[in-house]
């Protein structure tokens, strides 16, 4: 396994070496406390200590396989420290990306911040390139949003920008680059933002769960280690939160939870987000909480790109429910775009011939590709299988956008821990028919048709007719 510190001193003094020789430890000791997060695991919801700014206290947001930055009061504000840096994420067991991120971590921590809060962010630039930040759907002053050349200079490697301003609006947010756009975001640059209504809000209820992650989209060729910057449209990683399954947790919540879920979309096409054994409503966009009368149950919502899409609903169904990016690519992993279709190809000979000249070969994709989902063959280092993750009762057959909402009658109030598989009780489960099965009633006079035209001979000659000169259209 490749670590982030190997990683980061193979770039010489392009990488982290420039930024503490630039930064003096005066200068640092000034900064709001830096801090790093690298392992992969959902962090419990931060519950700030002491005042909490302009607001009330509120219910913190889960990150899933992420975390929330903490942050200090000084004379009024509440100050952050945000680093952007090369990082290793594990995509999930078995590979890691070389990407670019924020304090240790693509995507970077969720801000959390409530109404009126005066926020001030100091940014430390460890890449080998300039960078900024723009504060995705924020009302702020011109100078302060983030987009190099037009409302600010870039920020040099081994130099710290200030932006501040008024968390003027409650709602989701997101942070990322406008420097090098194609690359850094393509590297993994990005990062929510929640701001909680300071005082009650009547289009934004109260939840008991809240949850929040970002669709990011790669392109790493089976055995290396960083993203094709380029790629457009091809893309082979398709994750939540920088995390593929089966290396996305879970959401576990508690029967009757009213549970809230924020998504945010920066990759390169739009994603519909869609929920198993419950309806949700639309409450929320970046640009505000929806109004009461534009909602409707749904149980898939399109995320497009730019986006951000916060649904909620009860939870009152106990069980383990699919959530997932309901394009049926963007539930597996590496795939190869240029692999032929072989169903229904009768390739036995062939594959005689081939596996006497090289023993290991395997034929796949003669009976379709579910096969791959419980294969176990010799893959490059550093590769997800196509089709991965194992469920109670076999392969799930599911990689990408994919991960389960957990709801159970036992778990308790502010538990986020993971409870195991669903025990589903007695006759509540598909299960093998062993009677006789019937026939389809078929007309092989009429080609096999399951339900032949009655009381019409079959067409034995075809009268075409053109239609004459004509006028008046």
């Amino acid at each position: 396994m490749t670590s982030r510190r190997a990683f980061i001193q193979s770039l010489g003094l392009t990488g982290g070496a420039v930024a503490a020789a630039s930064v003096s430890s005066v200068a640092m000791a000034a900064l709001p406390e830096l801090i790093l997060k690298e392992d992969p695991n959902t962090a419990p919801p931060h519950f700030p200590r002491g005042v909490t700014g302009a607001g009330r206290p509120y219910n913190p947001v889960v990150t899933l396989n992420g975390w929330t930055l903490p942050w200090r009061m000084n004379k009024g504000v509440k100050e952050f420290h945000l680093v952007a840096e090369p990082v290793v994420r594990e995509i999930a067991p078995g590979m890691n990306a070389h990407l670019w991120g924020y304090n240790g971590q693509s995507p970077g921590p969720t801000i959390e911040v409530v109404e009126g809060d005066r926020v001030r962010i100091f940014v430390t630039n460890r890449l080998p390139e300039h960078t900024t930040i723009h504060w995705h759907g924020q009302r702020l002053p011109s100078g302060m949003d983030g987009v190099g050349g037009l409302n600010q200079p870039q920020i040099p490697p081994g130099k710290t920008f200030v932006y501040e301003f008024v968390a003027r609006r409650p709602g989701t947010f997101m942070y990322h680059p406008h420097a090098d756009e194609m690359t850094q975001m393509a590297m993994g640059m990005m990062g929510f933002w929640v701001t909680h209504p300071k005082e009650r809000h009547p289009l934004i209820d109260e939840v008991d769960r809240d949850f929040c992650f970002l669709l990011n989209a790669y392109d790493i060729d089976p055995g290396s280690y960083t993203p094709k910057v380029n790629t457009m449209l091809d893309f082979n990683l398709w994750t939540f939160n920088s995390r593929a399954f089966p290396g996305i947790d879970s959401l576990n919540v508690r029967q009757n939870d009213r549970v809230r879920i924020r998504v945010g979309n920066l990759t390169m096409t739009n994603h519909p987000i869609h929920l198993h054994g419950h309806e949700f409503t639309v409450t929320g966009t970046d640009g505000g909480p929806t109004p009461k009368g534009s909602r409707w149950p749904e149980v898939t919502t399109d995320i497009a790109v730019g986006q951000m899409r916060q649904v909620e609903f009860i939870a009152n169904e106990a069980g383990d429910w699919a959530f997932h990016c309901h394009k049926s690519h963007h539930t597996m992993n590496a795939m190869g775009h240029d692999v032929p279709t072989m169903i229904g190809v009768d390739h036995r000979e062939a594959a005689k011939q081939i596996t006497d000249l090289i023993p290991d070969y395997m034929v796949m994709g003669a009976r379709g590709m579910a096969d791959m989902g419980e294969m176990e063959m010799p893959l490059p280092d550093n590769t997800l299988p196509m089709m991965t993750g194992q469920g109670p009762y076999g392969a799930v057959e599911m990689g990408g956008m994919f991960t389960v909402l957990k709801v159970r009658a036992e778990q308790k109030v502010g538990d986020y821990s993971d409870p195991g598989w669903y025990k589903q009780p007695p006759g509540t489960r598909a299960y093998e028919w062993t009677g006789p099965a019937a026939e389809p009633p078929r007309a092989k006079t009429q080609g096999g048709q399951s339900m032949p035209a009655t009381g019409k001979p079959a067409a034995t000659e075809v009268q075409v007719r053109k239609p004459g000169p004509h006028s008046g259209h």
